[in-house]
């Protein structure tokens, strides 16, 4: 990215002024190597989105910005319903409620030392736990347990026997969003979703073993559960066909409701309609069931995840240490311009990260901050941070999500060879499983950016505090 129209704040902090169209600023969180490594279309698709109707504050690039459909992945905007604000499925993605969750299990690193060891767990997690393009689960939900899913969340997966009551404590939403509409989620997107509960998906979904390498906030680790050498697990999924069936529906819905409102896009891609409409409406209710559908989903594969563990490790016990979304539209109160507004805050690969004292934080962190849990890829390290005093005002209270791409899953296949590398990782001590070769190679860590380096960002920035650094020792990718 050319830097030469923006203005820096400090180190982290770029600034790209309203011209043209633009309503509100573009504010990009990053080093400075980041910032100059970003595709130009992340400001560009940043820029248009600060053209929507009813857009406040800022639009802000999170430190793994990188370009994507409409919006830039990374990128977080909030829009003010008494404004005439808008909602967009191209500000929330295709897999809606794409997330994170990390579970302790009581293990010691020195249970999963041994090659061999690793290589039994990582055959029973992946014999065990579906994943893939087009993975099928061992359940199958009629029209009524459908209904249910959606409107329950991680709430129906525990009721059904696939989890503990004690999990809903350590989710956002207390494991189920509020406002879900079953009824606006299409015949095609149910059919799509009624065998994929408990399966992980393709492309970036993994379940991970991995190891607390490092500390960095030993109170706040320990109030997590977290201290240097445990074996933890984390899980990334999302609402697999149906999120991806109701924002193809949407993204059509939205173009024609945005030209009977008279609402000029630079972008078919930015397709939108008033929050106060009848478009709008439907798209909140629908998108809402998909975050149920994510929550139950990431549910069912803790059980299953459970499962393996108790029968590899009998004396583990997963307990849930918090379950993160990354691709939503949520209704929330911030302070704008001196007052408290109820915004409709768009986050496209970006972390809710309330700060401490936040009062939808659970009670349990609430004097901490909302754990960020930041995923790596199978060579990389992930994260886990906290939100951070006064990051309402810098972003809505959001956080990254991840290390971001650094090139397409094209230019990666054409750079590695799955086999390959999942034989050099597996030399580093990683165990990778995966039904797909090509995958692998399209999800390598050299395809992305500096992990590391994109946390220090968001740390410097006061987004989110480090507490804590994971290591993979065993992936099963989808």
């Amino acid at each position: 990215m050319e830097l030469n129209e923006l203005e820096p704040l400090d180190e982290t902090t770029w600034r790209y002024a309203p011209r043209g169209a633009m309503r509100v600023p573009v504010i990009l969180y990053a080093q400075r190597g980041l910032v100059e490594a970003m595709d130009q279309k992340v400001l560009e698709q940043a820029a248009n989105v600060s053209t929507l109707p009813g857009v406040v504050g800022a639009v802000y690039v999170m430190p793994d910005g990188h370009w994507g459909y409409g919006f830039p992945i990374g990128g977080v905007a909030a829009f003010d319903p008494d404004r005439d604000g808008v909602v967009s499925a191209g500000g929330v993605g295709f897999d809606i409620s794409c997330g994170v969750r990390t579970l302790t299990t009581g293990l010691r690193a020195e249970a999963l030392a041994d090659n061999g060891t690793r290589e039994r767990l990582a055959d029973a997690l992946f014999a065990h736990i579906p994943a893939g393009v087009g993975s099928r689960g061992r359940i199958r939900l009629s029209d009524a347990e459908m209904d249910d899913m959606l409107a329950g969340g991680a709430r129906w997966a525990v009721a059904m026997g696939w989890g503990q009551p004690a999990d809903l404590e350590r989710i956002e939403e207390g494991g189920c969003m509020a406002g879900a509409r079953p009824d606006y989620v299409s015949p095609r997107a149910r059919e799509r979703q009624r065998r994929e509960m408990g399966t992980l998906g393709s492309g970036n979904h993994y379940l991970e073993v991995q190891v607390v390498d490092t500390v960095y906030d030993p109170n706040t680790a320990a109030r997590f559960g977290l201290s240097t050498g445990d074996v933890v697990v984390s899980i990334h999924s999302g609402s697999r066909g149906l999120g991806h069936q109701i924002g193809t529906e949407a993204l059509a819905e939205m173009w024609l409701a945005a030209r009977a409102h008279g609402i000029t896009l630079p972008d078919r891609e930015l397709a939108c309609a008033p929050i106060r409409s009848e478009t709008g409406e439907r798209y909140l209710g629908a998108m809402r069931a998909a975050i149920n559908c994510a929550l139950a989903n990431r549910q069912i594969l803790t059980h299953l995840a459970r499962e393996v563990f108790a029968e590899s490790f009998p004396a583990a016990r997963l307990e849930l240490v918090y379950d993160v979304s990354h691709n939503t539209c949520k209704a929330e109160n911030h302070r704008l311009d001196g007052q408290e507004r109820r915004l409709y805050v768009h986050r496209k690969g970006a972390t809710r990260a309330f700060p401490p004292g936040h009062p939808d934080i659970p009670a349990v962190y609430r004097d901490l901050g909302q754990p960020v849990l930041i995923g790596g890829t199978m060579g990389t390290a992930s994260y886990v941070l906290a939100g951070s005093p006064g990051n309402e005002r810098r972003s809505f209270s959001s956080a990254c999500h991840g290390a971001g791409r650094a090139m397409s899953r094209r230019q990666a296949t054409r750079q590695w060879k799955g086999a390959e590398l999942i034989r050099r990782l597996q030399a580093e001590g990683v165990h990778v499983r995966s039904p797909s070769a090509r995958g692998v190679a399209e999800e390598a860590p050299g395809a992305y950016k500096d992990v590391d380096a994109v946390v220090e960002s968001a740390e410097a920035a006061g987004l989110a505090r480090k507490v804590a650094r994971l290591r993979p020792l065993v992936c099963i990718k989808g």
